[in-house]
C-alpha cells in the first residue's frame, strides 16, 4: 500500500498470484458458490450487493488491491497480509480504514472451515459489508475504541498459542501430536487467564458483532458476521434450533467463546446503529476514557506496555509499577519499571527514549501547594518565580506539592510543548512524601512531569515507531508450502477444468481430463465436480454420467463426502 505507517507496514505482505495453485482457485470458486447459494436468502439484503460493490467473484482469488481500489470509493482500502497479525495491529489499522486481508488460501481438507484467518474469511466475509456504510463507521468507530484497550500478558499468551494452533491445524503435515501439543497449550494459557481485560471484552464484542453477528428479529435474522458469511456450515448451523438467540446488549461482554467450537448461543441486534450504543457503553467504562487510579490499578495488572497520559498531554509509556495516593486520594506519585519512554502528542521527546530510562521512571503529579488550583504546566514564568523558580538560570529550589511531595535539587532545564511546560529537569535532587524516599541523587538526573491529574491510560506505548517492538506487535508469517511431483500433476488437471472455462481448451481435453484423474488420482472429487459443471453446461450426457458415477462412489468412500453431496445439489447453477 506505500501509506501504512512504518510500525505497520512490516505485517504487510506481497500477494502474488503465483503462490495460488489451480485446485486452489477450484476451492475458492466451490466455497463461493455454496455461499452464494445459501446466503442469497440468509444474509443481510447487502451482502450481495457488497461483493459485487468490492469486485469478488466467484471464479478466481480475488486480487486485494483491486478489492482496495473498489473500497476506496467507501473511504477504506486493503492490505494483504499473512495469516494471524496480533490484535493491536488488526485494530489500528482498520482505525485508519484499512482492512486487513490475510493473503493465505486454506486447502481442500479444510475447504468448509479453516482455524486460520484466510483470504476467504477476510474477502469474502468482512470486505463486502464494508461497504454498507452504517456498518463500515461502526467498524471503524470499533477499531478507534479497541486500539486503545489494554492488554494483558495473559492475552498475548492466548493469542500467541491460537495462532500457533491455527497454524499447526493449516499445516496439512502435522501429526495428531503436534495437533495435541498445540491445543494443550492453548488450554493452559486460557486456564492461567486471571482477570479480564479490556482487550478480552473488546474481543467478544467484535466476536458476537463483526465475526458471528446476527441483525433483525429474534425469530428471523439474517447474518452479517463474517466468520459465519465465510462459511456455510457455521452460517446453517447458527440459524438452526440448537443455536440460542439473545438481543445484543452490553450483556454479551459476559459470554465468552471457544474458537475450535460451534456456538452455544449467537447475538441479534435489531440494526446496525445499536451496535454503536453497545460500544459507547464499554468505552465509557474503560481506562483510556477514564484515567484516574482505576486506569493505573488496570495497567498494573496487564504486566504489559501501557501508557499513562497527563492533563497537561505528557504521555509516559512503560510497565505502570506501582503508585501512591495523598490524603484525598488522588495520585501523587507513580513510577514504572523496565524501559520507559516519554511523549508529547504521541511523539517521543527528544533524550526520553526507553535507552535514557531504561530503569523506569517515576514523577510526582498533581498542583504545587503555592497554586492549588493551577496545574503546574500552565503556570506563567512570573507564578514560577513566586515559588524560586527562574528559568533563565539554574535554580536551587524546593517544590512543594499539595499532595506533599517535596522534591528539592537544582533545575538545569525545562522542556515546552505547545504553549505548556511539561517536563523540568533537576541535578542532586531528592523527591520524598513523608518518610518515604522517592528519589536519591545518586540515581542522576530527576526528570519530572507536570501535570495535575491522569487522563487516559491506555495500551502500547505512545510512540509505537520510536518505542521499537513489543510483545503485542510481533510479525510471524505463514511459512511457504511445498509441493511434490505428484501435487503438480494434480495442479495439472485443475488448470485443464480452469482453461476450458476460460476458452482455452476444448471439450476433448475435458474427456481426457476426466478420464485421467480418475484413473490417477480417483480421490481428487472437486476436479470431477468441475468437470461435471461443465458437462452441464454444454451438454455432455455421457461424460456428465461418468462424472456422477464416480462422485457417487466417492460419497460413501470419502471423508469430503458432505461437500460432494452439498456440491452436487448446485452443481447445475450458473456462476457469476
Amino acid at each position: 500500500m506505500g501509506s501504512l505507517p512504518k510500525h505497520l507496514s512490516k505485517f504487510e505482505v506481497n500477494q502474488s498470484d503465483r503462490k495460488y495453485t489451480s485446485r486452489d482457485h477450484a476451492v475458492w470458486r466451490y466455497i463461493l458458490r455454496q455461499l452464494k447459494d445459501f446466503l442469497s436468502t440468509h444474509a443481510h439484503p447487502f451482502y450481495l450487493e457488497g461483493l459485487k460493490e468490492t469486485g469478488i467473484t466467484i471464479d478466481s482469488i480475488p486480487d486485494i488491491s483491486h478489492i482496495s481500489q473498489k473500497l476506496s470509493r467507501y473511504g477504506w482500502t486493503a492490505c494483504p497480509v499473512s495469516g494471524f497479525i496480533p490484535p493491536a495491529a488488526f485494530m489500528e489499522m482498520q482505525s485508519l480504514s484499512v482492512l486487513p486481508i490475510a493473503s493465505d488460501m486454506r486447502s481442500i481438507e479444510q475447504l468448509m472451515y479453516t482455524p486460520a484467518p484466510d483470504i476467504v474469511h477476510e474477502a469474502a466475509g468482512h470486505a463486502p459489508m464494508l461497504a454498507h456504510p452504517e456498518y463500515a463507521a461502526y467498524l471503524k468507530e470499533y477499531a478507534q475504541v479497541a486500539k486503545y484497550a489494554i492488554a494483558s500478558r495473559e492475552d498475548l499468551d492466548v493469542y500467541e498459542a491460537i495462532r500457533y494452533l491455527s497454524d499447526i491445524k493449516a499445516h496439512s503435515g502435522a501429526t495428531k501430536e503436534e495437533v495435541q501439543a498445540a491445543e494443550n497449550k492453548l488450554s493452559m494459557a486460557v486456564k492461567n487467564m486471571t482477570h479480564t481485560s479490556e482487550a478480552t471484552l473488546l474481543s467478544r464484542m467484535n466476536w458476537w458483532t463483526a465475526e458471528y453477528g446476527l441483525i433483525g428479529t429474534l425469530e428471523a435474522p439474517k447474518i452479517f458476521g463474517a466468520g459465519l458469511l465465510s462459511s456455510v456450515g457455521e452460517a446453517k448451523w447458527c440459524l438452526s434450533d440448537k443455536v440460542k438467540r439473545l438481543p445484543l446488549t452490553i450483556e454479551c461482554l459476559n459470554y465468552t467463546y471457544d474458537i475450535t467450537e460451534p456456538q452455544p448461543q449467537l447475538f441479534v441486534t435489531p440494526d446496525f446503529k445499536n451496535l454503536s450504543q453497545v460500544l459507547a457503553e464499554l468505552s465509557d467504562k474503560m481506562a483510556y476514557k477514564v484515567g484516574g487510579v482505576s486506569g493505573l490499578e488496570k495497567a498494573i495488572l496487564s504486566k504489559t506496555v501501557n501508557t499513562v497520559e497527563l492533563n497537561s498531554g505528557a504521555q509516559i509509556s512503560g510497565l505502570v509499577a506501582e503508585f501512591t495516593l495523598d490524603k484525598n486520594g488522588d495520585v501523587a506519585y507513580f513510577k514504572t519499571q523496565g524501559p520507559t519512554q516519554i511523549s508529547f502528542n504521541r511523539l517521543e521527546l527528544k533524550g526520553h527514549s526507553k535507552a535514557y530510562h531504561g530503569q523506569g521512571y517515576g514523577s510526582p503529579l498533581g498542583n504545587l501547594k503555592a497554586f492549588p488550583s493551577k496545574c503546574p504546566s500552565l503556570l506563567t514564568e512570573k507564578e514560577w518565580l513566586q515559588v524560586g523558580v527562574d528559568f533563565s538560570k539554574n535554580s536551587q529550589v524546593t517544590l512543594e506539592f499539595s499532595s506533599g511531595v517535596l522534591v528539592k535539587g537544582e533545575i538545569t532545564s525545562s522542556l515546552m510543548e505547545s504553549g505548556k511546560r511539561i517536563l523540568v529537569t533537576f541535578k542532586n535532587a531528592t523527591a520524598t512524601l513523608q518518610n518515604k524516599i522517592l528519589f536519591d541523587p545518586s540515581w542522576g538526573d530527576y526528570d519530572i512531569i507536570l501535570g495535575e491529574k491522569i487522563t487516559s491510560v491506555f495500551g502500547g506505548p505512545a510512540d509505537r515507531l520510536a518505542f521499537g517492538e513489543i510483545a503485542d506487535f510481533i510479525v510471524a508469517k505463514v511459512p511457504d508450502l511445498n509441493f511434490s511431483e505428484t501435487d503438480y500433476r494434480i495442479f495439472a488437471y485443475y488448470q485443464i477444468i480452469r482453461d476450458i472455462r476460460h476458452g482455452k481448451k476444448t471439450l476433448y481435453d475435458l474427456e481426457s481430463c476426466i478420464r485421467g484423474v480418475i484413473e490417477e488420482f480417483p480421490e481428487e472429487w472437486l476436479v470431477i465436480l468441475e468437470s461435471l459443471e461443465i458437462c452441464l453446461q454444454v451438454n455432455q450426457p455421457q461424460l456428465e454420467q461418468l462424472c456422477r458415477n464416480h462422485l457417487n462412489q466417492n460419497i460413501f468412500s470419502s471423508t469430503a463426502s458432505k461437500c460432494i453431496q452439498e456440491g452436487l445439489a448446485i452443481a447445475h447453477e450458473k456462476s457469476i
